[in-house]
């Protein structure tokens, strides 16, 4: 992590003061909190860095509406707040679940929202949760690329990309997902840039494992968001998922690669001879090595070719 300036270092004592506090805080210094207390030092290797604000309201947008939500990796509650904020003032997120494995995070995250109930626990863990049934939306802004997940993996998805672990738990204890990714995780490009189509290998890999298909959002260009982020400036994307659709159709199955087709040497162009030389061999004069003798034919291909 970037060495803190004097007047960030000073911000961040004020946060931790006030989260250390024997009583409730008051909306405005929940704010001061998630917008002043700083990540820990290991929080480059975990991959976790923390909403910024703005962003954070432009993802819960895709959320409206929903009753029960869940915030997977939730760090110190920045998604959750917001959508205790902005949804509830709907009459919607009237039942918050946080899962966060940091229990330094979980420590701060109960005092910017203890309306929710907080789970210091893996994200891998979760489908074996008892959480009271299926939620309406899950968010995250989850750990990105190839973190450490000890050894772990989502019950369908096998690859590097830890935020594709997370999106495929998410589709066991949700009936929607928001996700914000990496802008190169997915099926298109919207921010800093005109949209297109981009799908590439390890998409395709998540999308044939787990059957869900990522969307876009609400058409946000996250890239407006690129300095408010600390000691780091990713491209992401928001994304959507319906698991329920999902969940009506099977995970398309990977494509078996074709059998080479059989050659017939005896009409092989000389040009070609070098490619198969031991079964041209045995085609052309019939003299192979023959096992039971231990004769050797008349040339061996790995040393003249």
């Amino acid at each position: 992590m970037a060495k803190m300036t004097t007047e960030t270092a000073i911000q961040h004592r004020k946060a931790a003061a006030l989260a250390g506090l024997d009583r409730d805080l008051t909306p405005d210094e929940r704010e001061f909190v998630l917008d002043h207390w700083m990540e820990e030092g290991t929080a480059r290797l975990d991959g976790a860095f923390f909403t910024p604000g703005g962003l954070a309201a432009d993802l819960t947008l895709n959320a409206f509406g929903k009753a029960r939500v869940i915030d997977l990796c939730a760090g110190i509650g920045r998604l959750a707040w917001t959508a205790h904020q902005y949804l509830g003032a709907h009459g919607a997120a009237r039942e918050i679940v946080c899962v966060e494995k940091n229990p330094e995070y979980v420590r701060i995250g109960r005092k910017v929202l203890p309306e929710a109930t907080w789970i210091c626990g893996d994200v891998f863990d979760v489908p074996t949760m008892d959480l009271g049934g299926q939620f309406d939306v899950a968010l995250a802004n989850p750990p990105f690329g190839r973190v450490s997940r000890n050894g772990r993996t989502a019950p369908r998805y096998s690859g590097p990309q830890f935020e594709y672990h997370v999106i495929d738990i998410a589709a066991e204890v949700a009936r929607q997902g928001v996700f914000l990714i990496p802008q190169e995780s997915a099926p298109f490009r919207n921010s800093g840039c005109a949209f297109t189509e981009q799908r590439t290998a390890q998409y395709e890999r998540f999308e044939r494992q787990t059957g869900v298909t990522l969307e876009q959002g609400c058409s946000v260009d996250t890239s407006q968001y690129v300095d408010e982020w600390r000691d780091a400036a990713p491209r992401t994307e928001i994304v959507t998922a319906d698991f329920e659709e999902a969940r009506t159709r099977p995970a398309k199955a990977a494509t078996a690669p074709t059998a080479p087709k059989s050659r017939n040497w005896l009409a092989m162009p000389a040009t070609e001879f070098a490619v198969k030389p031991k079964a041209a061999q045995a085609a052309l004069f019939g003299m192979g090595d023959d096992k039971a003798t231990g004769t050797i034919g008349l040339f061996d291909g790995e040393a003249l070719f």
